[in-house]
This record gives C-alpha cells, sequence and structure tokens, in this order.
C-alpha cells in the first residue's frame, strides 16, 4: 500500500476544534485596540517565525530517509498542522473584527465595552474588572468578555447603581462603585 494513504497519526476531526473560545450567533467580534494589535502580531510571528523554522526541520528530517520512524518528521508535522490550525483561527476571527476604542466611549458615566469596572458585592468584597472581547479574557488579569454574565450584568450601569447578577447558586447583587476608561 502506498504511504500517501496511510494515517501518520491518530489525530481526529474533534482534535482539530477551534483554538479558542465560539462567537454567540450573529455577534460581532468586537475586540479593543491592544488586543487586535495582539492578534496581528501572533499571526505575524507565526507566518514569518514559527512555521519556517518547523518547514525547514520537517524538510530535512524527510530527506533522511524512514519517515514512520522518524521522530523529528512525524512531530515536525503535527506542530506544522497546529500551527497551520492556528493560522486560520487567527485570520478568520481578525476578518471579522470590530475594533472599538474604549477611549473614544461617548457616555464615559455607564458601563460599556472597554470599560474598567469597581464594584462590591454583598459581602463586602470589591473588584476590578476590564469588559474586553472574547480573545482578550484573562479571568487572572481581571480581563472579562463583553457576553460574560458578570459583563452582561453590568452593561450600561452607572456609578452607584446596583445589579442582578444571575449565578447557578441564585441571584447576586453588585453595586458599581466605578468606571473608567482607558489606562
Amino acid at each position: 500500500m502506498s504511504k500517501a494513504f496511510t494515517k501518520e497519526d491518530t489525530e481526529t476531526d474533534d482534535d482539530l476544534a477551534a483554538e479558542g473560545p465560539a462567537l454567540p450567533a450573529g455577534a460581532k467580534n468586537y475586540m479593543t485596540p491592544p488586543g487586535f494589535r495582539r492578534l496581528q502580531d501572533e499571526l505575524k510571528h507565526l507566518h514569518a517565525v514559527e512555521r519556517p523554522k518547523v518547514v525547514e526541520v520537517v524538510a530535512w528530517a524527510a530527506g533522511n530517509g524512514d519517515r514512520s520512524e522518524n521522530g523529528d518528521y512525524i512531530y515536525g508535522k503535527k506542530r506544522l498542522r497546529e500551527i497551520d490550525r492556528r493560522i486560520r483561527f487567527l485570520a478568520k476571527r481578525l476578518e471579522v473584527a470590530e475594533v472599538v476604542d474604549p477611549a473614544r466611549q461617548a457616555h464615559l458615566d455607564r458601563v460599556f465595552f472597554g470599560a474598567t469596572v469597581t464594584y462590591e458585592n454583598a459581602r463586602g468584597e470589591v473588584r476590578t474588572i476590564t469588559i474586553v472581547g472574547i480573545d482578550e479574557a484573562d479571568s487572572g488579569a481581571g480581563r472579562v468578555s463583553w457576553v460574560s454574565p458578570i459583563a452582561r450584568a453590568l452593561m450600561k450601569a452607572r456609578e452607584g447603581d446596583v445589579v442582578s447578577l444571575h449565578t447557578p447558586a441564585g441571584t447576586e447583587r453588585l453595586e458599581v462603585v466605578e468606571i473608567r476608561y482607558g489606562g
């Protein structure tokens, strides 16, 4: 049997799933300018640096003969598929991105995309979050997606407003302490 018809690894279509969170149906892919630049930079780096290095290793390994037991070849091909998948994902996300600059927000007294919001819960715990795009979210750094429950609960609120956040444990009341845009 020809090598062209054999599968080199056991990767399934499930393994090839999207590399990031799915966009809600019909929703725009809002991003802050720094988040958009980060994705662009990652895409450029993958195209200009990572992919050429891996292609070079795979080409060298392919020239060494038997590919079935050639680790450099097998793992290089796998890494190349991962890079190509990430490139496709980033290209699609950047293509549909709508960059929203929080510094240009007209209603600085209300919570909208890009706002940094400080709120207090009923237990007196004070937290600060920044509402960003889906691809920029990082809960550890206090950046939450605009489609997250907390962001949706806070949207359009003003300082001093009390909003309801619906959680699996019940409804939690949050008071908006401060709203900032930029820096």
